[in-house]
């Protein structure tokens, strides 16, 4: 298990909660083990950052941006935490709202291959 700040707890409650309508669809397609028997976690705390969804057994985070991540300050954000991420030897996919609404199948084969790659390579960091 990964660490992470204690008081992320409430806030990832708090998300899983208030899902977007994009987040909602993409749960809908990653839960209960339908990716290569992955279990996908939603509104995961890893280290200080919440992740949209978290496959432990891929070492895999996918996050679904709204428009707002396209601005400067929040894109500067969203690059420090992948930076961590991915020093934590995780890989991060990240998806837009409209990618998951309207091409969900060219998302969830992207999500597939990521899967199969790393469960079949060992998670290299």
């Amino acid at each position: 298990m990964l660490p992470y700040d204690p008081r992320l707890k409430r806030p990832a409650r708090r998300l899983r909660r208030d899902m977007t309508d994009a987040e909602r669809y993409l749960w809908s397609k990653l839960r209960g083990k339908q990716i290569l028997g992955v279990q996908f976690y939603r509104q995961k705390p890893i280290g200080s950052y919440v992740a949209d969804f978290f496959g432990p057994a891929a070492k895999l985070v996918i996050e679904v941006d709204g428009s707002q991540h396209f601005e400067p300050v929040p894109a500067h954000y969203d690059k420090l935490r992948t930076d961590f991420l991915n020093s934590s030897g995780l890989e991060v996919l990240r998806f837009d709202n409209r990618q998951v609404l309207l091409e969900t199948e060219a998302v969830m084969n992207r999500i597939f291959d990521i899967v199969q790659q790393r469960l079949d390579t060992g998670n290299p960091p």
